[in-house]
């Protein structure tokens, strides 16, 4: 039997089991599981490596993605090493450790093919990252690959950031594109999002979530109320998930986009 799984704290909000059972289901895929491991620590994680032999890949979520690293026996320089963040885990046959970021493929193309359909070109676009977790290093990296200037938003100041009572009309007047990569919103916590000044989102605005349970976080609502294109993380979790599976099981030409 190949094991799966996904380490993190907490696991409530996560689609992950669900997706990957489903898809051993649907495609037929014989002796594979996925199983969640709630980590309050990361030195949790050598005896779980250590105990579960059957392991062949771990998924990473918040709030382990940078820290993780320190674990690791290798990176793959062309996607974690780069972002400085990992949250795919490949486990091979002799225990070592070699990390990823499917995230960055996920988010990158999800969005190009969100603008895609509204026939708007990503270059075309000035972006609000609201956070800076491992989630926003991926899509820090993705924006710079494809040319959107971006400004960082965080509660907490620092030279390369705003803090959110720092948005003025007139910054969010020129930033379009506003991407949330905190988990404020998600399930349970539903009545939570970013502290943006909403009146100030119009009809020209793009709205996109990297939560995606649930499917409408308030940030969303928020921004639909005044008339923004929306969209939450759902297609970046299926993008970032399959090339997951792609990383465990076959390593070759994974960073085609």
């Amino acid at each position: 039997m190949d094991l799966y799984g996904l380490i993190g704290y907490p696991l409530t909000h996560s689609f992950s089991k669900r997706y990957f059972t489903d898809k051993f289901t649907r495609e037929k895929i014989k002796e594979s599981s996925y199983e969640l491991f709630e980590m309050k620590s990361l030195e949790e994680l050598p005896a779980l490596l250590k105990k579960k032999t059957d392991l062949r890949g771990l998924n990473v979520t918040i709030p382990y993605k940078k820290d993780v690293i320190a674990y690791l026996d290798d990176l793959d320089d062309a996607s974690a090493e780069r972002i400085g963040a990992v949250n795919t885990i490949k486990i091979y046959a002799d225990g070592s450790t070699k990390g990823f970021n499917t995230d960055y493929y996920g988010f990158r193309q999800s969005l190009v093919e969100w603008l895609d359909r509204r026939g708007e070109a990503c270059s075309s676009f000035k972006a609000l990252v609201l956070g800076n977790g491992g989630a926003a290093k991926a899509v820090q990296v993705a924006l710079q690959d494809l040319e959107m200037e971006y400004t960082l938003v965080s509660r907490q100041k620092s030279e390369d950031s705003l803090l959110y009572e720092e948005l003025t009309e007139e910054i969010m007047a020129s930033h379009l594109m506003i991407i949330n990569t905190t988990p404020l919103g998600t399930f349970p916590n539903t009545e939570e999002c970013p502290s943006l000044p909403y009146q100030w989102v119009t009809k020209r605005h793009y709205l996109y979530d990297l939560v995606y349970n649930p499917a409408e976080t308030l940030f969303l609502k928020n921004g639909a109320a005044n008339g923004a294109a929306t969209q939450n993380g759902l297609k970046m979790l299926e993008l970032q998930a399959e090339k997951a599976w792609e990383i465990w099981t076959n390593e070759e030409n994974l960073w085609s986009v």
